[in-house]
Formats: C-alpha cells, sequence, structure tokens
C-alpha cells in the first residue's frame, strides 16, 4: 500500500482528458500574465481532483480537501465570502467525510473504486430540506458580510451543498450537481476577470471542471451499470 500509485489506474482517456487539463489551464495562466500562481495551483489540483473523483477513488476526496484550502483563500482575496465560508467550513469537512464513507464503502475489498449507491426517497427528502436551509442560513451571512455578486455566491451555496451531499451519498448525479456548480462560478469569475486579467485562470479552472464533471456523471453510471 506505500507503493501505491493512483495514477496508474487512469486509463488512456483519462491521462489524455488529465493532461489537456492542465495544459489548458496553464496556457490560460500564462495568457493572464502568470501573476498568481496560488491561482495555478489550485486549478492544477482541482483538475486532478476531479479526475479520479470521477472514477470513484478516493484519492480524489483527498485532493479535493486541498484544493477546497487554496480556493477559500482566493475568495477571500476576491470578497467572495460565501465561496471562501462555502469551501472552508462545508465542501471541506464533506470532503473529509466522503473520504471516509467511500473508504468503508469500496465496490470489492482491496479496490479503490466505491461501491455506487442509490438514492432513497428519504434520503432526497433529508437532503433537500437541509440544502434550503443551509441556502436561507447563507443568504443572510453573506448578505451581512457585504458579498459581491450575492445572487451568484448564493446559487453557488445551494449548488455546491447538492453536490457535496450526492458525493457523500455515492450517487452518480454528486457530478450534476457539480456541473451546475462550475456554470455558476464560471459566472461569477468572469464578473473578476473583468476587473483583473490575473482571475483568467480561475475561468478556465471552470470550464475544464465542467468538461471533468460530465465526464464524471458519465462514468459513474458507467459503473453503476458495471457494479448493478
Amino acid at each position: 500500500m506505500r507503493d501505491y500509485n493512483p495514477f496508474k489506474e487512469l486509463d488512456l482517456f483519462e491521462k489524455i482528458l488529465w493532461c489537456s487539463s492542465l495544459a489548458v489551464i496553464i496556457i490560460s495562466f500564462v495568457i493572464g500574465g502568470g501573476s498568481n500562481y496560488l491561482t495555478l495551483a489550485a486549478s492544477l489540483i482541482g483538475a486532478t481532483a476531479l479526475i479520479f473523483v470521477a472514477k470513484g477513488n478516493v484519492f480524489g476526496q483527498i485532493m479535493t480537501v486541498v484544493f477546497a484550502l487554496f480556493y477559500a483563500v482566493i475568495s477571500f482575496e476576491q470578497s467572495y465570502f460565501g465561496e471562501m465560508i462555502t469551501y472552508l467550513f462545508m465542501t471541506s469537512p464533506m470532503a473529509i467525510w466522503a473520504a471516509v464513507e467511500w473508504i468503508k464503502n469500496p465496490y470489492e475489498k482491496g479496490r479503490s473504486e466505491v461501491k455506487v449507491a442509490k438514492l432513497t426517497k428519504k434520503k432526497i427528502v433529508i437532503m433537500l430540506v437541509t440544502c434550503a436551509a443551509v441556502t436561507l442560513l447563507f443568504y443572510y451571512i453573506l448578505k451581512a458580510l457585504d458579498t459581491q455578486s450575492l445572487v451568484f455566491s448564493t446559487v453557488s451555496v445551494t449548488t455546491s451543498f447538492l453536490a457535496c451531499a450526492l458525493t457523500l451519498l455515492r450517487s452518480p448525479y454528486y457530478a450534476l450537481g457539480y456541473s451546475a456548480n462550475d456554470m455558476v462560478l464560471i459566472i461569477l469569475w468572469i464578473i473578476a476577470t473583468v476587473k483583473d486579467i490575473a482571475y483568467l485562470p480561475m475561468v478556465i479552472c471552470f470550464a475544464v471542471f465542467l468538461v471533468n464533471d460530465l465526464y464524471g456523471f458519465y462514468n459513474w453510471k458507467r459503473m453503476q451499470k458495471r457494479q448493478g
């Protein structure tokens, strides 16, 4: 286990997708002036996390925790307090929780692939009620903090919560939650990029994330069919 290399588990298409994602992010960083290395690091870590989450590999959750910490700092710098609070106090803890759940529920003993679970009506109801409560709470917190782009920041909280909850529940639909969140964040960082071109890599980052999350949905549905 000490010599375990998760990158060896990527198939040819996934290696191409991962390398292409990193290349696009790096190129956008150079075009954007190459001044904010924190955004570059966060983007590269995030893209790496997604390719492993798409495989149902717990390594992806570990990388998600690292990405969340980097992204929280970047969001704070831009006064996107909703993003900072969401990733620091929701995405990061839930990724740790999800990592534990994924380790406890492998598809087969000794394999890194998580077992895909089915959503029940009870789980859906609890998730939606909790999501509504979290969204309402965060709206007033973000409003009190005079958060920029309040509406988009609040919607981002909603989509982030749904994505995290579905990831924890081991559902393929986690990827659609993250895809919705990616689209919201693309808009948020376009607004920031208009003010400072150095944030262009974050726009590209979430565009790349969107592609990876759509692949994640496809692959998890394929996993679900194979496991079933």
